[in-house]
């Protein structure tokens, strides 16, 4: 019995000496993590791990940025190309490309600072003219993981698409010159504003940054689609009707063109989408997921809308209906997911098929490429249905005092949010109507718009390049 006991004291004197043994060795592997070497070293790794993530995110901006440029030139400039008669097929694909130089100079000097310096709650201020202070450090109110200069970039191509998406509603009928100022001063005057009140620091309508009307608008269905859309109306029914229409006919000359611009659109769009989550991470995921969805349900509801209609379903109809899914998730993307996306899609799909057949023909404004019925209705549709469907799940932008998440759309309870929506797209519409028509009307006065007669009938190509898109004779 003794010996027992004395074994059991030995096992118990054994196992306190291991575990002082154990807390002496924490204790002096935590007094050397202390040690000023060990401090650098976790210094320098988490220093690793910002960088690694900097890289990353900075690597998909600038791919996205890339994509987006793709959609202007070649996308857009393919897709309308196509869609006029061959006798302007240059001189319409040559107004895309112009506008890609024209907008990235009048960017560097003055368009970025009034997007998105400190200002009022209607234009930015001009802190960064001539792109000054925009460089490899992050600006954190708009990005924190990536250089200003790539936020900057890729918000330089939204401005570069924004005023080309106008050309398809006066194709064919504007000269050139009339063209380029038409754009510059659009774009100080409608673009700019109309950024700065959603994306820029002190908006009134950004929802990120304390806006008085927070307007959910990830990637620009007000700011892109509805003031380019709108204008284009306004530009259609100050011009006029084109020689001839609608009594001549005037089909696409190329829908192959048209094709295979629209699939470098869908495309290039997870750029314009996913992209605006300014970061590689799974929102960006989910936006990119959002945008493919909501354009396979357009496709799907202008098909079946115009099958219905003709009896059969056209390739044209099938690119139109993409474009017009890609408008209306563009600022839903990045707060709804999948299956709303397929809802705002089909809606969108039928409904934007819809303007361009019937509304069009009540009233007989003559918006040849149809910039109006897709962008402007397809805008409008998406702006407002994001603030029913969008959800803290996919993207919290709202919080309550203690920073905890509350509901950002309707069907989470936040009605107060699709009058938001309408604020957001009634003051787009308002600015790009006023600011269209006296543009125009400047424009008209000074060194007039439109083309002569005999220009119109020779066509933009020989008339305001003196070349041709194509010469058959070699």
């Amino acid at each position: 019995m003794r010996a027992k006991t004395c074994r059991r004291s030995g096992l118990l004197r054994a196992l306190l000496a291991l575990v002082i043994l154990a807390g002496a060795l924490t204790t002096a592997a935590a007094a050397q993590a202390t040690t000023p070497a060990a401090q650098d070293r976790l210094a320098q790794l988490e220093k690793a791990v910002a960088q690694a993530q900097s890289s990353g995110d900075n690597a998909w901006m600038l791919t996205s940025s890339a994509l987006v440029l793709m959609m202007t030139g070649p996308g857009l400039a393919l897709f309308y190309g196509g869609l006029v008669r061959k006798r302007n097929v240059l001189g319409t694909m040559m107004q895309s490309f112009a506008l890609m130089a024209i907008v990235t100079v009048l960017w560097a000097l003055l368009g970025y600072s009034l997007c998105f310096a400190s200002g009022t709650d209607f234009i930015g201020g001009l802190g960064h003219i001539f792109l000054r202070g925009v460089g490899a450090a992050p600006d954190p109110d708009y990005a924190a993981t990536i250089p200003q200069q790539s936020f900057m970039v890729f918000q330089l191509m939204f401005a570069i698409i924004t005023p080309a998406l106008i050309t398809g509603a006066f194709a064919e009928r504007m000269k050139f010159s009339a063209m380029a100022l038409f754009m510059i001063l659009w774009s100080i005057l409608v673009y700019d504003p109309m950024a700065h009140m959603v994306w820029g620091k002190g908006g009134l309508l950004n929802a990120s940054l304390g806006g008085r009307f927070p307007t959910l608008d990830f990637a620009g269905g007000t700011v892109v689609h509805i003031t380019s859309g709108v204008s284009a109306l306004v530009c259609a029914l100050y011009l006029g009707k084109r020689l001839g229409y609608p009594k001549e006919p005037m089909p696409p000359h190329s829908v192959v063109l048209s094709f295979i611009g629209a699939c470098l659109l869908w495309v290039g769009w997870f750029g314009f989408n996913a992209g605006s989550a300014l970061a590689a991470g799974s929102l960006a995921t989910s936006a990119f997921v959002a945008t493919h969805f909501a354009a396979a349900a357009a496709v799907v509801g202008w098909g079946l809308a115009e099958w219905v209609r003709n009896g059969k379903p056209s390739a044209l109809g099938a690119i139109s209906g993409a474009v017009a899914g890609l408008v209306a998730i563009t600022p839903a993307s990045g707060f709804v997911g999948p299956m709303p996306a397929l809802v705002i899609g089909f809606i969108a799909g039928v409904l934007c098929y819809l303007m361009v057949t019937r509304v069009k023909a009540v009233f007989g404004y003559d918006d040849s490429l149809d910039a109006f019925g897709v962008h402007g209705a397809g805008g409008t549709i998406g702006a407002l249905l994001t603030g029913v469907f969008a959800v803290s799940a996919v993207n919290p932008v709202f919080k309550n005092s203690s920073g905890n998440p509350t509901a950002v759309g309707l069907i989470e309870g936040n009605a107060h949010q699709v009058l938001n929506q309408l604020v957001g797209v009634v003051i787009a519409w308002t600015l790009a109507v006023v600011g269209t028509l006296v543009i125009l009307k400047v424009i008209d006065v000074v060194i007039g718009l439109r083309l002569a007669p005999e220009h119109e009938i020779q066509g933009l190509d020989l008339s305001q390049h003196g070349e041709e898109g194509y010469n058959l004779e070699y």
